[in-house]
């Protein structure tokens, strides 16, 4: 038996844009994201590619399907420079 969880980018739904502060925080997880936020459409072609045989031997991981957010310092285009 093979147990993940899929960290997503954040992801425009019907719940999520009811949060405060939401569109704030995808815009910046957007510009801090190497790849930009990962569309919700990805992320289930991403999770049906762990039901293959190609990933039998991946267990107990996180994997994260958030366009490189989660291993971001700083991104330069959210800092000024002078």
């Amino acid at each position: 038996m093979r147990v993940n969880t899929v960290s997503q980018s954040p992801t425009k739904t019907t719940a999520g844009q009811g949060v405060k502060g939401f569109m704030e925080f995808y815009g910046y997880a957007d510009k801090m994201s190497p790849l930009g936020n990962a569309p919700a459409e990805d992320c289930a072609n991403y999770c049906i590619a762990l039901f293959s045989d190609f990933t039998r031997y991946v267990t107990m991981q996180n994997l994260f399907h958030d366009g490189g957010f989660s291993t971001m310092g700083m991104n330069p285009a959210l800092v000024e420079v002078k």
